[in-house]
């Protein structure tokens, strides 16, 4: 007899034993994946119990009347029915990262990106020794770099961008052999990169900008031999860039810009960098010349070595026929006059797809050659200003007739204006000032009729203003000052409705009256005719300029009295009439202008009381003082300023609490003296820093209102007035404002916000630079995110406010996205308050003339003198169709009738895939595929209905866009009517 616990095998009971075998592994693999399966909707249950908030109603379908396996944003593996794959993005949801998603050990893929989650990472992940992708891309995750993901061997993607991270990058990062693409974009890492990076061998992408990285590159970063994208800029890192980098020979892009590094560059740096594309060196302290190999590196297309200290002749580029892009702006270029260093130019005649030089503020001198008129027809920039380039720009210039922007200023350039200039039909910004310009300004700057800002000052130029000026109607800036211009001024010029910042003819010899056409800029900011001999008296039309905030009428030979249409002007905050000849008394309406802070009146014969009351009467807040002049008394008032506290009283938040004082100090120190490092936007009145705080330890963005422009003032009361009662998810959140004087006894205002690290929708629907960057492209979900969020805050200003505001300038730019991608409108500096008439707010108030943007300002705002809720409409739906299509609405496509709301109708409903934006569509396949190259045996499931689900949403939003910029205000949509169907598009967007 065998002993019981032996199976003894015979021909007779073989079978009979396997048979008992084969059903016990069996029922051990059936208990095991019940016991898994149980554990992985136990955890998936503890998920959903750390969600706080689900605005979407995604996690609604995880409940008992449906398996784990069908619950949304979860996937399963068909042999085991264990959880594999665990994607949520884009759902705004809140809440932390619960600890049990460490025992869903079957995992392959978690991506939580675009989303709400706070607090640390858990460090449970590291149980996950199956995970090929952890994607968190921007959140509020806090804490150090996530060891735990350190011990996922598997580890392809690691996605930890836009988020709070701070600390050190840590060595247990070399653990993660198989990593591919690693993503730390905008966080708070800080010291050096570890030496064990560098052996990851499998490396492709390293994105690491926006952090307090520091310390050298070291030579060990040539161990990544497959490195195709090294992104470190922004950071603090320094030394030179060792050797071992150019033998990538698989690198792509180099970005390295803003750093501080230094040395020079060796002469055969691009000899092995054959698939270099990009390349952006600004912003660092690079020495010595360009080198010489870069005339083998065939595939550039994007070179920027702008912002540094390079010298030397700059090499024939020629050869690089795809370049796209090369600034070599502000450095030593040049100089030498001993050679030809104009031979770089010659060359690029053979890149024809230039489309953006710029060589600026170097130590080029003498002729511009001829040949620059030879350069590709493709270039739509141009900039050439603070050189030495002397003598007449060559006519060969007007060959380049796709130029948007040209700008020459500050060089010694002599002669007249080439009369080829007339050939830039697309220019839009024009700068020669500061030159030696002689004879007359030619009729053809008539033919410029997209010109949005136009620079002559500080030059010799004679004769009349031409006439033919006036065909500029989308002028918003002009400036013929400093001239010697004569003759009287054409009434055309104050026929431009457009002219909003500025209109500068000062200091030149201009004669006869100041035409009654004046009061025709209903929008003009600033008015400075001073020193001319401008005569007769000031015209009372004067007083219909409404948003003028800035007259300067000194210095000429104006005689009667001060109109008292001036008392109109109830922006009014500088007002000089000096060094005339006017009569009488000032008037007593003047005291009704509320905001005037300087008003100088002297060497007048003027006789009487000064006004007594208003603002005349607050000596804090208007000072002056009495002076003879001739054998008249007069009051002067000059050199005043609003007190920092009695501007900022007229701020609250939403709780009518006043918020946190600054000082100009406070600002000047948190940004670096408002250095360029800092600088992340400007604007047609400001310029945008980002800053920290040290009373609050918190990044900010500090909007800083440049005063010498025409809107400034005016723009800062008016933002003050629109936000000090408004608070809403969607909208910009300020912390706090400064008005105050800056170190040289300048006005100063800025306003201080909440700093939003993913900039402006403007920049992600058109990346230009950052193309090479695929995160800088909006998916359709994220698109609808944005819309719902702007309409949203629409309906907040238009009918949730005590007193309705409307934006009046709602366009990308003026949209930013939070770390969640949720839209916030901003930039109030021309909204206005609705007034309330028994109880009711009325459809219009009045304003001044054109407001807005062009191509996003509604058509009736260029016949009336009066902005509405309808207007606002309009701009959301033209902003709907750019963030559809693409296409900014003032393309060149869009003319002579043709508009980016005809062309979408057109196409609209049997063609509308052939106008959509090509980035989204490379992207709708993708919507809720892991991040690319982690699995590739991954498919779409239902793909026909995810295709149908995508164009009904396109279609949807077309029409919603269509709808809300039609000509007629009365046919629009309202807000209401659009929040309504876009909560429809989103339910059967995500059904």
């Amino acid at each position: 007899m065998q002993p019981s616990s032996y199976l003894v095998f015979s021909p007779s009971n073989m079978s009979s034993h396997l048979l008992c075998l084969f059903f016990f592994l069996f029922t051990s693999n059936a208990v095991a994946s019940a016991l898994g399966n149980e554990s992985d909707h136990l955890a998936l249950i503890k998920f959903k119990d750390s969600i706080s908030s689900d605005p979407f109603g995604v996690l609604s379908t995880w409940n008992s009347s449906t398996h784990f396996c069908n619950w949304q944003g979860v996937k399963c593996g068909s042999k085991h029915q264990r959880v594999t794959k665990l994607t949520l993005d884009l759902y705004n949801l809140q809440g932390s990262i619960s600890p049990y998603v460490g025992n869903l050990s079957f995992l392959r893929v978690l991506s939580l990106q675009l989303n709400n989650f706070h607090g640390h990472v858990p460090q449970t992940i590291s149980r996950l020794f199956r995970l090929r992708a952890l994607a968190l891309y921007s959140n509020n995750l806090v804490g150090e770099f996530p060891i735990g993901a350190t011990n996922c061997s598997k580890l392809k993607t690691l996605m930890l961008d836009h988020n709070h991270f701070s600390g050190h990058i840590p060595v247990e990062i070399g653990f993660l052999g198989n990593l591919e693409r690693l993503f730390l974009v905008s966080n708070n890492f800080s010291g050096p990169i570890p030496l064990s990076m560098w052996n990851l061998s499998s490396l492709v992408l390293l994105s690491a900008a926006y952090n307090n990285l520091e310390g050298n590159i070291p030579d060990e970063i040539g161990h990544l031999k497959d490195l195709v994208n090294i992104s470190l800029g922004v950071n603090k890192m320094s030394g030179k860039i060792p050797h071992s980098l150019y033998n990538l020979s698989s690198l792509s892009v180099l970005t390295l810009s803003f750093n501080q590094l230094e040395g020079s560059l060796p002469s055969n740096m691009f000899s092995n960098l054959s698939n270099l594309r990009i390349i952006e060196l600004a912003g660092n302290q690079f020495s010595g010349p360009i080198p010489t190999s870069i005339t083998t590196a065939f595939g550039l297309q994007e070179v920027d070595f702008s912002i540094n200290n390079f010298v030397g002749q700059v090499p024939n580029l020629g050869s690089l026929r795809n370049l796209s892009v090369l600034d070599l702006g502000t450095n030593d270029f040049g100089g030498n006059s001993s050679i030809n260093e104009w031979e770089f130019i010659k060359s690029l005649i053979n890149c024809s797809k230039l489309q953006e030089f710029g060589f600026e503020y170097n130590n080029f001198v003498g002729h511009l050659p001829n040949f620059i008129g030879n350069l590709s027809t493709k270039i739509s920039q141009l900039a050439f200003g603070g050189n030495q380039i002397s003598e007449q720009i060559p006519t060969e210039l007007g060959n380049l007739v796709n130029l948007i922007s040209l700008t020459m200023e500050n060089n010694h350039l002599t002669e007249s204006i080439p009369t080829s200039f007339g050939n830039f039909q697309k220019l839009q910004y024009l700068d020669m000032n500061s030159n030696k310009f002689s004879g007359e300004i030619p009729a053809i700057i008539g033919n410029l009729s997209q010109l949005s800002e136009l620079d002559l000052s500080h030059n010799m130029l004679n004769g009349n203003i031409p006439s033919a000026i006036g065909n500029c109607k989308r002028l918003q800036s002009l400036d013929f000052s400093y001239n010697n211009l004569s003759g009287i001024i054409p009434s055309q010029v104050f026929e431009i409705p457009s002219l909003s910042i500025l209109l500068n003819i000062s200091h030149n010899s201009l004669s006869g009256s100041l035409p009654s056409e004046i009061g025709l800029l209903k929008s003009i900011g600033t008015l400075d005719v001073s020193e001319n001999h401008l005569s007769n008296k000031i015209p009372e039309a004067i007083g219909e300029c409404e948003s003028l905030e800035y007259l300067y009428l000194q210095g000429n030979s104006f005689h009667g009295i001060i109109p008292p249409s001036l008392a109109s002007l109830k922006g009014l905050q500088h007002l000089d009439l000096s060094q005339n000849q006017l009569s009488g008394t000032i008037p007593q309406e003047l005291q009704n202008i509320s905001v005037l802070v300087y008003f100088n009146a002297s060497f007048n014969m003027l006789e009487g009381e000064v006004p007594m009351n208003g603002v005349f009467r607050n000596t804090t807040e208007l000072s002056y003082h009495l002076q003879l002049c001739f054998f008249f008394c007069f009051h002067q008032f000059l050199h005043s300023f609003l007190e920092e506290e009695d501007k900022e009283k007229h701020l609250y938040n939403a709780t009518n609490e006043k918020v946190p004082r600054v000082s100009y100090q406070n600002l000047y120190n948190a940004t670096n003296g408002f250095s360029n490092e800092n600088l992340i936007g400007s604007g047609g009145y400001s310029s945008v820093y980002k800053a920290i705080l040290d009373s609050a330890e918190e990044v900010v963005a500090v909007k800083v209102l440049n005063l010498q422009l025409k809107g400034a003032h005016k723009s800062f009361t008016a933002e003050c007035n629109a936000l000090r009662n408004i608070r809403h998810r969607n909208l910009a959140k300020i912390v706090t404002c400064c008005s105050s004087v800056d170190y040289k006894g300048n006005d100063f205002k800025a306003l201080v916000y909440e700093y939003m690290s993913n900039g402006s929708l403007d920049k992600w629907l058109h990346p230009n630079r950052e193309s090479s960057n695929k995160l800088r492209t909006l998916n359709l979900p994220q698109r609808l995110q944005v819309i719902m969020g702007i309409a949203c805050a629409l309906h907040y200003l238009h009918y949730e406010c005590e007193q309705p505001v409307i934006h009046c300038d709602l366009k990308p730019s003026n949209v930013l996205l939070e770390d969640n991608m949720d839209a916030q409108v901003s930039d109030f500096g021309l909204a206005r308050l609705i007034p309330v008439v028994d109880g009711n707010s009325q459809n219009q108030t009045s304003t001044s003339g054109i407001k807005g943007t062009i191509g996003y300002a509604p058509p009736e705002y260029g016949t009336s003198s009066q902005v509405s809720i309808e207007g606002d409409i309009y701009s959301f739906g033209i902003l709907v169709l750019e963030m559809l299509t693409g296409k900014i609405p003032t393309e060149e496509m869009f003319k002579d009738g043709c508009s980016l709301h005809n062309y979408v109708r057109d196409a609209c409903p049997d063609n509308i895939l052939e106008i959509v934006d090509t980035t989204l569509l490379s992207l709708i396949g993708e919507e809720i595929q892991a991040p690319t190259g982690v699995e590739e045996n991954n498919h779409i499931e239902n793909e026909g209905h995810l295709q149908s689900n995508v164009e009904n949403c396109l279609f949807s939003l077309f029409k919603i866009g269509l709808a809300c910029s039609v000509d007629s205000p009365r046919e629009r949509m309202n807000m209401m009517e659009v929040n309504r169907e876009l909560n429809i598009i989103k339910n059967n967007f995500h059904a």
